[in-house]
């Protein structure tokens, strides 16, 4: 038997007369790809050098505008306070009680709300039930759709909770509904990171991580308002603790994932970051010590919190849309794995 460091390569003769691989790349052992550089033979693949066909787009851009940006932001907020009301619940003094109730009723508005944002951003209510009539694991707008309806289901029943007599009945459900609020404030980005848009299949894991702590940033900042707003001022500063740790690490995974963004889309990402994840942490420093300007500056840091993330959904959904239509984001984006060279020009793909 052959062995990989002698396996050839043929090529026939295509319709305008040039040679092409009867072999796709991905289907060539790792060793093979590796071996015919070595062999005296050129090697299959070169790095990308800008082409493209007449200049059109390789990708049709998505749909997605500010309605998916809502529903993003949304669906995060109320997964965010529904994991913070439950470990309130659980572990905290009796003087948050109050900031229970609160966590619990955003989240079930959040889902309330969540349903009908997605059948209009299906455009059809019927594919919404149709999504309802089978599960796709591999599918993550599947996983979602079910994600979502048992976050609804165990929020309505934790909700319940505030009710007399029925309080055991609200905690035995938060757990759940706290573990499907979990999975509401990251599944959108691997709907996002699913398709071939470039500026978001570029960093699937971090777009993910960003989303979470972004959501855990807003809804605790939204509970945060409310508390302050309704006189139950306890439990504020420990939630503006919390806004401003997930502000802090959201703002670093933005930075993190710059070096894989296209340099139109790190442009416009750092401008977002600056906008929308460093105001709010400048906001909650200026707000650590007592007096009345302490408190207005902990509302302010709290709505900047608020407005910064559903600005970065928006920016996101934009920016991507924006590099579906640049060809050579795709192109460059889809450098194949494992061929000598081809690794280093993938990692160093968008500085080119």
């Amino acid at each position: 038997m052959a062995s990989d460091a002698t396996i050839t390569v043929t090529a026939r003769r295509g319709r305008a007369g040039e040679g092409a691989l009867d072999a796709a790349p991905r289907l060539l052992p790792a060793r093979a790809r590796e071996a015919v550089p070595e062999a005296g033979r050129p090697p299959l693949f070169r790095r990308y050098a800008g082409e493209t066909y007449y200049g059109l787009p390789a990708l049709k851009p998505s749909p997605y505008g500010w309605l998916v940006g809502l529903y993003i932001f949304t669906g995060g907020l109320a997964g965010a306070a529904q994991i913070i009301a439950t470990v309130a619940d659980l572990l905290g003094p009796p003087a948050a009680a109050g900031l229970v109730r609160r966590g619990r009723l955003v989240a079930l508005a959040g889902a309330v709300i969540g349903g009908p944002l997605l059948i209009i951003d299906l455009h059809r209510p019927g594919r919404f039930l149709n999504m309802l009539r089978i599960f796709r694991k591999t599918s993550p707008m599947s996983i979602g759709t079910y994600i979502l309806m048992s976050f609804g289901a165990f929020s309505a029943l934790a909700a319940l909770g505030s009710l007399p007599g029925l309080r055991v009945v609200g905690r035995i459900a938060g757990v759940p509904a706290a573990l499907a609020g979990a999975g509401m404030t990251s599944y959108t980005a691997a709907l996002l990171a699913a398709t071939s848009t470039p500026l978001w299949a570029a960093q699937p894991r971090l777009l993910g991580a960003r989303f979470a702590s972004s959501a855990m940033a807003t809804g605790a900042a939204a509970l945060s308002l409310g508390q302050r707003l309704s006189g139950e001022a306890e439990t504020c500063s420990a939630l503006d603790s919390i806004a401003m740790t997930a502000s802090g690490a959201e703002l670093a995974l933005s930075l993190a994932g710059e070096g894989r963004l296209p340099p139109q889309s790190s442009v416009a990402s750092l401008g977002i970051a600056a906008l929308c994840e460093a105001a709010p942490l400048v906001l909650y420093g200026l707000s650590r010590g007592p007096g009345a300007s302490a408190r207005r500056l902990s509302l302010l840091a709290s709505v900047a919190v608020l407005a910064g993330g559903l600005l970065m959904r928006v920016a996101i959904l934009k920016a991507g849309n924006a590099s579906a239509k640049r060809p050579t984001d795709y192109f460059r984006m889809t450098q194949p794995r494992g061929v000598r060279g081809g690794a280093s020009a993938r990692r160093q793909a968008w500085a080119s």
